[in-house]
Order: structure tokens, then C-alpha cells, then sequence
């Protein structure tokens, strides 16, 4: 494990660090209370080893501030074990309160320092485990299972967090919806499992449209999700107006540049994208009504020949 040593005194760090050391685990040294929360953020211990009563900042307190730091990340809970010279239930209930897990006497004997620290490890393991079970199952659930873009649902909770963050800054906000031209007519012709595999197709092209775009800068983390059949979306946070339609232009032109074959799309005869865009100069109210113009114009661009954009 690494584990984070937290007291004043040189004397206690050095002992503990050293028997810690000797029994197989990494060992990082806090002053007090304030370095142990910025050390903790940049270590990321499994372990925190902390004493009550020090300078600057003491245990409770730290304890306090690594459990609001832990509360902003998912699946997070390091154990906290106070060092202490007096286990008195007062020390008890306030360490507890204070987010801590247990005590161990600095005059603990070697023994019980070590099967402290077996029980400790096998928490931490445990709680690994947990966490990668936990992040697995957070990304099955916003996931896309065809295409492996994120799915409706994800792209609701992302696009909120974008907007309300657009809104507090005064920054522009561009938005595409893009549909797949004569879809059924391609299932109807070639099958269904072909139309799989051209959803996947599109969708690895968006996504690298979506990586350009971001390396580029002409947005700030845009991402593409599945919209829902053969529809898709594409967020453009901070993204100016003309970028909205160069993007969407390039979008069409890539999806064509496939070349995927369609013989019932009879002026193009591969498979094309019709992109209906939006854009706010200053993000502003509630965004239903930017997706209400995306589709609007997306309903333009079919109307109006397909393979085409349409943004205002």
C-alpha cells in the first residue's frame, strides 16, 4: 500500500515510516494537517495514518477536508487511522465524526501494527476492486452498445453540466444533429447486420471528427453521442459560429468520403449525412430551444436534397 504518515514530529514519522517500510509498503510524510490534504490529492494513498494534535491544522480537521475532497470523485474512501497517545471516547466520537475509520496507539506493539495494516490492506484491495466493478458498470451505462459513442442518457447529464457551465461564463454554445440518408432503404436492401456495421462506420468518423475538433480548439470538450436510431449529435461547447458550420460541412464531407455503398440512394450512391446545426453566440435560458432550431434545420438539409448542412 502507499500510505500517507501524518504528524509534527520527526521522530514519529521517521519510526512509523520505517517499520511501514520494512514490512513491504510506500510511505509519503505529512507535516500536518495542510500538507497532508494537498499530499493526499497528489498521492492518492490507500491509506492515511494521521495524528490528532498538530500545528496549523490538525487531524480532525484534515480528516474533514479529505473526506469533502473525496466526496467530488466518484467511488472514493480512503481509511483514516489517527495516531494518538490517548484513546479516550471522546477521541472516538470526534475522530468518527470527523470522517476517521480507527485509532492506533503511537506505542503500539509491532505485532498489532502489522495486522493493522494486513486488515488495512485487504480493505484497500477490496475497495479497488469495487471501484473498477463500479466505473465498468458507470461505463456499460452510458454507453452506446452499437457504436460505442456515449448513449441519450449520458449526453443528457454531459450537455446539462455544459450548458449550465456556458451560461456562468457568457461563452457560445454550437450544436449538430445529423441523420443517416435513406437509412431504411439501406436496411431494406443490404440487411440488417450491414446496417450495423455502417452505424459503426459513421460513428468512428464522428469521433474522429470530435478529436480534431477538440485538438484544434475550435471547441472546448465537444463530444458526439447516439441520438437514437440513425440519428446523432454533436455538442460544441465555446464553439464560434462559423466553426459550427465548417464543422458540420466537414462532417458530411467525411461521412460521403466513406464511401460506403448505398444503391438505393440514387444521386450519390454511397451512404451521405444530412447536419442540422444551431448556435449561440452567448449561451442564455434553457437549451431546448437551440435543439428545437437543430432539428428544424436538419428537417431543411433532407428537405432540401440531402448530403447537405443547414445552420442558423
Amino acid at each position: 500500500m502507499r500510505i500517507l504518515v501524518v504528524d509534527d514530529s520527526r521522530t514519529i514519522t521517521a519510526v512509523f515510516g520505517a517499520r511501514l517500510v520494512e514490512i513491504g509498503h510506500e510511505v509519503v510524510i505529512a507535516e500536518n494537517g495542510q500538507i497532508a490534504v494537498e499530499r493526499f490529492q497528489v498521492s492518492a494513498p490507500d491509506l492515511v495514518l494521521m495524528d490528532i494534535e498538530m500545528p496549523v491544522m490538525n487531524g480532525f480537521e484534515a480528516a474533514k477536508q479529505i473526506r469533502a475532497v473525496e466526496a467530488t470523485q466518484e467511488w472514493a474512501w480512503t481509511p483514516i487511522i489517527f495516531l494518538t497517545a490517548s484513546d479516550t471516547p471522546e477521541h472516538l466520537i470526534t475522530a468518527i465524526e470527523a470522517g476517521g475509520d480507527d485509532f492506533i496507539p503511537k506505542s503500539a506493539p509491532e505485532g498489532v501494527v502489522q495486522a493493522k495494516m494486513k486488515a488495512m490492506a485487504r480493505i484497500a484491495s477490496l475497495r479497488a476492486e469495487l471501484s473498477l466493478a463500479n466505473r465498468k458498470l458507470a461505463a456499460q451505462a452510458s454507453q452506446d452498445g452499437l457504436t460505442g459513442l456515449v448513449n441519450r442518457r449520458y449526453m443528457d447529464l454531459r450537455l446539462d453540466q455544459q450548458w449550465s457551465e456556458a451560461i456562468r461564463c457568457g461563452a457560445p454554445f454550437g450544436l449538430l444533429m445529423m441523420d443517416v440518408d435513406h437509412f431504411k432503404q439501406f436496411n431494406d436492401h443490404y440487411g440488417h447486420l450491414a446496417g450495423d456495421d455502417c452505424l459503426r462506420a459513421i460513428a468512428a468518423t464522428l469521433l474522429k471528427m470530435v478529436e480534431e475538433v477538440n485538438a484544434r480548439r475550435m471547441a472546448r470538450d465537444a463530444f458526439v453521442a447516439r441520438y437514437g436510431g440513425e440519428e446523432f449529435a454533436m455538442m460544441l461547447p465555446r464553439c464560434a459560429g462559423e466553426a459550427v458550420a465548417e464543422i458540420a460541412r466537414a462532417t458530411v464531407d467525411a461521412v460521403r468520403r466513406q464511401g460506403i455503398p448505398h444503391a438505393r440512394n440514387a444521386e450519390w450512391g454511397v451512404i451521405t449525412l444530412s447536419v442540422g446545426g444551431a448556435h449561440m453566440s452567448r449561451a442564455e435560458g434553457a437549451l431546448s430551444p437551440l435543439f428545437r432550431r437543430a432539428d428544424a434545420n436538419l428537417y431543411g438539409a433532407k428537405k432540401n436534397g440531402r448530403n447537405r448542412v443547414e445552420v442558423g
